[in-house]
């Protein structure tokens, strides 16, 4: 495959890193509680959409909370993604909640219970 058949997965890299920094410290969106942080990102082939998953720790209404934080500011991030990654024009963005931590970590305890027997 070539360079070009990679971009997209170059351009979800930077994606991740920014929104990454924008959580950190740029976004003052009160509903932005508990500790966010972006797990993954995928791009269509197209550039045209991104899906964003985060990790948020804290309840779930607080999760819930955060996904309308950043669906809000999605507008803002796709803007500043423009700018930051010199792009004409940013993949819309669309954050979903990745609880694949929880997952493994309920994994991990069956199984801990299977070798312990019950």
């Amino acid at each position: 495959m070539t360079v070009a058949g990679h971009r997209h997965e170059r351009i979800a890299g930077e994606i991740r890193q920014e929104i990454g920094v924008m959580l950190a410290g740029e976004l003052k969106d009160p509903r932005l509680t508990g500790f966010t942080t972006v797990t993954e990102v995928r791009v269509t082939p197209d550039l045209k959409q991104a899906r964003v998953y985060i990790s948020v720790m804290g309840s779930e209404a607080e999760q819930a909370s955060t996904l309308k934080g950043l669906a809000a500011a999605s507008g803002y991030i796709r803007r500043e993604l423009s700018e930051r990654l010199r792009v004409r024009r940013a993949p819309e963005v669309n954050f979903v909640l990745d609880n694949s931590e929880e997952y493994g970590q309920r994994i991990e305890e069956l199984i801990r219970r299977t070798r312990n027997g019950g």
